[in-house]
């Protein structure tokens, strides 16, 4: 798709004029502000619903450059909204800034990127904006904990996307898993629905050795369960992964263990494919408390929905990341075995989750030591900067645009889930 024979609406600009103003901007400020605020972030990794240096620190970006900014918005401390333009117009494009890492291993998923990306773009819009009076309005939402917990699920239920038209973001991945096609990096790929159960065990504590048979060992019952749901794995689809963890487990062995807690992330295709395959999960944790005599509690977390994407918006950002020397994909049928929850924003908005590679040693991948190094390099966050600039551009085109806007927008209709 080729935008450079096109005017807009917004004062008749050409797309080169409003993309060199967009190249200024940006790269005015990459040396050294942006740059050290991506660098800050990655030296700084913050776990789940606990970023507030991140969130502190771009919200002070944001105000020392005059934009108006609502701290702790939507009643979640590390999260905030900034949001400029006409508030009555129909059209507001979305940028979602994710900055929570990892535990021990910091920036594996490469959230500074994000977060310094959709800050980028978000500020090069507003520029835009106000420097040829176009109509719509930018809003920049930081988005805690995509990690662990769901901030944009808890976001979209305080109403935080309401008015919002069109969401984009940008997610780093390795580059590597590109090189077959030749590329750098897609407009969009499909992810898998996901969510957690969380199973308690009580027992009763006994002396191991005096008298062990006034014990209910709570240590059997989630032995019991991890192997029931290893044996579940062998019968389920390609598509599927369970995948869990022991939270808490006894420290000593002359006590029979009266407490313990473990975690399981299910995924699949689709929600309801991914709540069938939680019933399951859940029959095994239930099961092996009946058979040891323990009490069980088993919470479950925020579903993180399938990734819906929308074709003709992957196409924008692929034409605009082009200009500027990154060849990428607009879209594949493949299905990443990840989960986000920028998947849930997917069924409210159109949204955008480009990925973009980004060089990383010994062929590694997300949720890596050498991808938290990688995440911190010049170049991947020269590339955080160019598709910044490519959705700058592709919020440009949905605001002042009618065409494009509304072919977006049909095209969600098309391919979102019809029982929703």
């Amino acid at each position: 798709m080729d935008f450079s024979m096109y005017h807009f609406a917004g004062g008749n600009r050409s797309t080169q004029e409003v993309q060199a103003a967009i190249d200024d901007y940006l790269d005015g400020l990459a040396q050294p502000l942006l740059t050290d605020m991506q660098s800050q972030i990655h030296q700084n990794p913050e776990l789940a619903y606990e970023e507030h240096y991140a969130h502190n620190l771009i919200c002070e970006f944001l105000e020392e450059r005059g934009f108006p900014v609502q701290r702790h918005a939507y009643g979640l401390a590390t999260a905030f909204e900034a949001k400029v333009g006409d508030p009555q117009s129909l059209r507001c494009i979305n940028f979602n800034a994710e900055y929570d890492a990892l535990p021990e291993i910091g920036h594996a998923c490469g959230h500074n990127l994000i977060a310094t990306s959709s800050v980028a773009a978000f500020i090069a819009l507003a520029f835009t904006i106000r420097k040829f009076a176009l109509p719509g309005q930018a809003q920049l939402l930081g988005t805690p904990a995509e990690e662990d917990g769901g901030g944009k699920v808890d976001l979209i239920n305080a109403g935080a996307y309401k008015d919002v038209s069109m969401s984009l973001m940008m997610h780093p991945m390795s580059e590597e898993e590109f090189e077959s096609q030749k590329v750098k990096g897609i407009g969009g790929r499909s992810t898998i629905a996901c969510f957690d159960l969380v199973a308690s065990y009580h027992g009763t504590s006994a002396h191991a050795a005096a008298n062990p048979w006034e014990g209910v060992n709570a240590l059997d019952a989630l032995v019991l369960a991890y192997n029931g749901i290893s044996m579940l794995r062998q019968q389920i689809r390609p598509d599927e992964r369970i995948h869990g963890a022991i939270m808490q487990a006894p420290k000593v062995t002359n006590a029979i263990p009266q407490y313990t807690r473990t975690k399981y992330t299910i995924r699949s295709r689709t929600e309801t494919r991914a709540r069938e395959l939680g019933e399951r999960v859940r029959n095994c944790l239930d099961g092996s408390a009946k058979a040891t005599g323990c009490k069980v509690e088993i919470e479950e977390t925020q579903m993180y929905s399938n990734l819906i994407v929308v074709p003709p918006l992957c196409d924008i950002y692929k034409s605009f990341m082009g200009d500027m020397g990154v060849e990428v994909d607009s879209y594949d049928n493949e299905l990443m075995p990840g989960s986000t929850d920028q998947g849930n924003v997917s069924h409210q908005v159109p949204a955008l989750h480009a990925l973009v590679g980004i060089p990383v040693t010994d062929g590694a991948h997300n949720h890596t030591r050498q991808f938290t190094d990688a995440a911190g390099s010049d170049e991947a966050h020269r590339r955080s900067i160019i598709s910044a600039k490519a959705m700058a551009m592709t919020a440009w085109v949905l605001l002042t645009d009618r065409v494009q806007f509304h072919a977006v927008q049909q095209s969600f209709r098309e391919v979102k889930p019809k029982t929703e």
